[in-house]
């Protein structure tokens, strides 16, 4: 056998542990996925939605030179306080 063939089938045997090992935990329910759940889905795509808008606001707030420089400058006077 050259070294070749043994990498081959050092490769090949790898493989194989590897496929049996998923095997066995598909089989044993570790690697199923968990039910699907409508409303937490929903809910989900609720908070994804929420959180786009806010990142709206907050780019908005960001590229608006004027207001950056009115925001900014109202936080300074509440820090003085």
């Amino acid at each position: 056998m050259g070294p070749g063939s043994t990498i081959v089938a050092i490769i090949a045997i790898i493989a194989f542990v590897i496929i049996r090992t998923n095997r066995d935990r598909y089989r044993a329910g570790s690697m199923q996925q968990p039910p699907f759940d409508p409303a937490y889905t929903a809910s989900l795509e609720r908070e994804v939605s929420d959180l786009r808008k806010r990142l709206e606001v907050l780019e908005r707030i960001a590229t608006d030179e004027g207001e950056t420089r009115r925001l900014s400058r109202e936080i300074e006077s509440l820090r003085d306080r």
